[in-house]
């Protein structure tokens, strides 16, 4: 055993770039050698017999880490981690260590250990992680400025048009002319729809838009989508569709999906200005671990929706920044530059991808990638967007918000439908009522309340008083500000601002209904 040990000291006495020595069985420094003593600042003299423990911080001690370390030693045969370790002087450094348990017939009679200063490389680690949010957060400001820049023109452009109108209605009125009103009520209206799509559109870019996710059938939606893409793409375009019978089912909101083909379709007609083709075409695929990761996709089953048309096509750098919110290469006032960009929001928010392949003068295909969804296949629902306004049957609603105007036509609508109403401008207003003997069958409320609850937190702080109530919240944030990264629970719904007077009955009346 001695002459073991003695050749053992002679071979890593001398070496300086690593701390190497030997511990006993109850973690003992047993030798010493020169790179020990240079990072961490002991002599042999000054710590062979002591417990390895005082190399770490006092937090890990006191979390029994030293103790943790043998432990795996013992039960693997080796232990390695990288942490912070304490010099002889107090100064901490980043640690490489590795400890391996030494065996004699088949007993561990000690451990032998190696550590390596990586402080240096631990710095440069933080200065680039450092240097990559300096970066982050400048391509941050950017986007913010682009989307500042693009919001202000669009929606100033809208709120003129809606402004403009109402004074116009207003001064027809004072002067008699009633009759003339339609015409501004419908440039109002045109611009209002045009500036919720706008806001869904940048919720939609921003991966934080109110999805409904649905079983889809991707054929069964093109299929039902064919004669408005023929008409929309005219008679100068030929258009086919792809759609392989075995197409496997996805899960996500119907709407969204139509949204983003019809989107895709009319970019397609937009590069063949004098004519060509347009196919879209379904399909399943598997991605395996490398191509997932080069597609920055988990690896699994998708179905893939592409559009591909024959027209100008888009150089690299115009490919590089498609899904840029407002970036466009048509003319002013011919696009928004939000088209791209919320298909990719969709996707991504739907746990898939989409992908631009395309050369100059040679066409562009779009790739869209949407899970796999192994549950029941969608049932076929007629449109119900001419059935006749619901009637409530005397329900009685709380409606909570905190802008009055909201608060009243709200209130104006449900009446003339036939509900009783109930008002609050605040959540604790709100809480106040909901623990009162007052019967409601219905909770309407926003998410950004004042009173020092939110929507969400005064419903439910509500349905732990009423654990039967429904709750609807309408709101112009984002899915997320009411469910968070979990699931919406059972009785309670999202409708999303702006909305349809038609829109809030038919939601509330299909709620009720349930109950």
């Amino acid at each position: 055993m001695a002459s073991r040990q003695s050749a053992y000291e002679l071979l890593i006495q001398n070496v300086v770039d690593y701390a190497i020595y030997m511990l006993s069985p109850e973690g003992l420094v047993r030798n010493w050698n020169a790179g020990a003593q240079r990072i961490k600042g002991y002599s042999a003299a000054e710590i062979v017999g002591e417990h390895f423990s005082r190399f770490y911080t006092p937090e890990d001690r006191d979390a029994g880490m030293p103790r943790r370390a043998l432990d795996i030693a013992r039960r693997d045969g080796r232990f390695e981690a990288e942490g912070w370790r304490v010099r002889k002087d107090g100064t901490r450094f980043w640690a490489g260590v590795v400890i391996d348990a030494i065996y004699e017939d088949s007993e561990i009679i000690g451990f032998a250990k190696i550590t390596r200063d990586l402080t240096e490389r631990r710095n440069a680690q933080l200065q680039l992680e450092a240097s990559r949010e300096l970066l982050f957060q400048s391509q941050k400001m950017e986007a913010v400025g682009q989307l500042t820049g693009g919001l202000a023109h669009d929606f100033n452009n809208l709120l003129t048009a809606i402004i403009g109108s109402l004074e116009q209605i207003k001064a027809r009125i004072a002067q008699g002319r009633a009759g003339e009103v339609g015409r501004y009520i419908d440039i109002a209206q045109t611009a209002s729809t045009r500036a919720s799509s706008l806001t869904h559109r940048l919720l939609a870019f921003a991966r934080r838009q109110t999805l409904d996710p649905k079983a889809v059938d991707p054929n069964q939606q093109v299929v039902e989508m064919e004669d408005l893409i023929r008409r929309t793409m005219g008679p100068g375009i030929t258009v086919s569709c792809q759609l392989p019978s075995d197409i496997w089912l996805t899960l996500c909101d119907p709407n969204q999906l139509e949204n983003a083909i019809l989107n895709l379709c009319i970019n397609a007609r937009d590069a063949m200005p004098g004519g060509g083709e347009l196919t879209i075409e379904t399909a399943n695929v598997r991605l395996d671990e490398a191509v997932a990761r080069d597609r920055d996709m988990k690896p699994g089953e998708y179905v893939e929706i592409c559009v591909t048309d024959s027209g100008a096509g888009m150089p690299p750098d115009v490919i590089s920044r498609a899904f840029e919110p407002f970036f466009t290469t048509k003319p002013i006032g011919q696009g928004t530059g939000l088209g791209l960009s919320m298909i990719y929001g969709f996707a991504r928010q739907s746990n898939g991808q989409v992908r631009i392949h395309s050369k100059v003068d040679a066409g562009t295909s779009v790739h869209m990638f949407l899970p796999r969804h192994l549950g029941e296949a969608p049932s076929h629902q007629t449109s119900q967007h001419h059935q006749a306004t619901p009637s409530g049957s005397g329900e009685t609603i709380l409606v909570v918000d905190d802008e009055p105007g909201v608060r009243m036509l709200i209130r104006e609508v449900l009446e003339e439908h036939g509900y009783r109403t109930l008002e609050a401008s605040n959540s604790r207003e709100g809480l106040d009522i909901l623990k009162s003997d007052a019967a409601i069958d219905l909770l309407v409320s926003d998410v950004g309340l004042p009173g020092g609850l939110n929507g969400r937190q005064m419903a439910d702080a509500a349905r732990g008083l009423r654990p039967a109530l429904q709750v609807l919240f309408i709101t112009g944030y984002a899915a997320q500000a009411v469910v968070g990264s979990g699931v919406m629970e059972a009785g309670m719904h999202v409708l999303a601002k702006p909305f349809s007077v038609d829109a809030l009955a038919g939601r509330i009346k299909q709620i009720l209904a349930k109950c």
